[in-house]
């Protein structure tokens, strides 16, 4: 009998049982599948630790897998999750840094993936797919601590600078004013009242003038459109006139134009008329008989004679 391949035998056998529980304890053939997922957090990750739970939506979907700081900028930390394969992580998908209840434990929360995204992959050149991160309840409430802190300190500094010594001594010039016309306006209580009384009065007055004075407007109004009326009718007057200065005036070109030529030709015969009548008078005046037995030649005189020198 070889003791030596006993021995072997029994030893692989053993190796095998071990392998084989190991196996089961770790799930066996229902072992989960997971991806590995990248997050860059721009905030404090105190209180996450390692193994931390993922949840997607409150379920348990993995777990943290490393925390370490960006080499490129310290401000940032990078976490890797594995998350078990077939979870919908999609491209608007935040990671959310929480707390769970009073003990501070850390975890990490994915939600608001919408249907219609499509499922985040690796970008080109990128080794995991990276899923974006919002701030935290803390560090929101940290941001907006921090803002009315500041806001606060800004206020208390104009505080500061509005009760100065010298604002307090203006302050105090003020009232004593005030006080001041207080005084004075007590003082002349009558007369401020009579004045009141007397400024009433010319209000009054002043509504019945007024009114004068709308009855006024509308009796001008009224004496306007007269005006406008007997301005018109003048228009009317003048175009008629036009007219008729237009007839008249072809009337007297027409008698330029036909009468005036026979009036000329008149005016020559008359003229002629005119000398011829002087000439029988004074010939009659002459020789009066002539009027009766005719003109006698009279004889040439002395050295005159009927030819031509």
């Amino acid at each position: 009998m070889n003791y030596a391949l006993v021995g072997a035998f029994v030893l692989g056998l053993g190796a095998l049982l071990v392998a084989g529980v190991l196996w089961l304890a770790s799930g066996g053939a229902w072992q989960k599948k997971y991806d590995v997922y990248l997050a860059v957090e721009d905030e404090s990750v105190a209180g996450l630790n390692l193994n931390a739970p993922v949840k997607y939506n409150g379920v348990d979907v993995g777990k943290v897998q490393a925390i370490s700081l960006d080499g490129t900028n310290p401000k940032n930390v990078n976490l890797l999750f594995s998350i078990e394969h077939g979870t919908p992580v999609k491209e608007d998908t935040i990671a959310v840094l929480k707390t769970q209840g009073l003990t501070g434990i850390a975890y990490v929360e994915l939600g608001g993936g919408s249907v219609a995204s499509p499922i985040l992959l690796a970008k080109a050149g990128a080794r995991y797919p990276v899923i974006r991160t919002s701030p935290s309840l803390s560090a929101r409430l940290e941001n907006m601590l921090s803002s009315v802190l500041s806001k606060l300190d800004s206020t208390s500094t104009n505080l500061n600078a509005i009760l100065s010594k010298e604002n307090q001594a203006a302050f105090h010039s003020t009232l004593t004013d005030v006080a001041a016309i207080a005084r004075t306006i007590a003082a002349r209580k009558d007369s401020i009242d009579a004045g009141l009384v007397d400024g009433a009065r010319t209000l009054k007055n002043t509504s019945k003038a007024s009114a004068g004075l709308e009855n006024l407007t509308q009796r001008m109004v009224r004496s306007a459109d007269a005006i406008g009326t007997m301005g018109t009718e003048v228009t009317k007057t003048s175009v008629s006139a036009g007219k008729t200065i237009d007839i008249v005036g072809a009337d007297v070109k027409r008698f330029s134009t036909e009468t005036l030529p026979e009036l000329e030709r008149l005016l020559g015969e008359l003229s002629t008329l005119s000398r011829s009548l002087n000439l029988l008078t004074e010939q009659t005046r002459r020789d009066p008989s002539g009027l009766l037995f005719g003109h006698k030649s009279v004889p040439d005189g002395p050295g005159e004679s009927g030819g031509k020198p």
